[in-house]
């Protein structure tokens, strides 16, 4: 996507092993989000990224992801034309991070409910 920076799934499973400060964000659905996150992702639907930007941290490199990384892409390129907020579009999304073979978890209000 033009004039957004990327990740690929490897790349920030190296950056969450080194304990990297990151602030993951997954815009997808909430029918997506309960069936699976990258751990530690927080839900931020992408029609509500524009209520959430001053909620984003200015301390940590911020990542966001959705189902295949076309949403995530748009969320990237908002922040880039709005605000000063520089943040990374995770290639291929959830998918990509799950074909590389990386764990995807339930999300943690499911985890108490269930």
């Amino acid at each position: 996507m033009f004039g957004v920076k990327e990740i690929d799934a490897a790349a920030l499973k190296e950056m969450m092993d080194n304990g990297d400060n990151i602030q993951l964000l997954d815009v997808r659905s909430q029918a997506e989000f309960a069936q699976g996150i990258i751990e530690g992702g927080e839900f931020v639907p992408l029609h509500t990224l524009p209520l959430k930007v001053n909620e984003l941290s200015k301390d940590k490199k911020i990542v966001i992801y959705c189902r295949s990384g076309a949403r995530s892409g748009q969320a990237c390129s908002y922040l880039a034309q709005n605000t000063e907020i520089e943040a990374l579009n995770l290639r291929g999304g959830i998918i990509s991070w799950y074909q590389s073979g990386f764990d995807i978890v339930r999300p943690a209000e499911m985890q108490a409910q269930g």
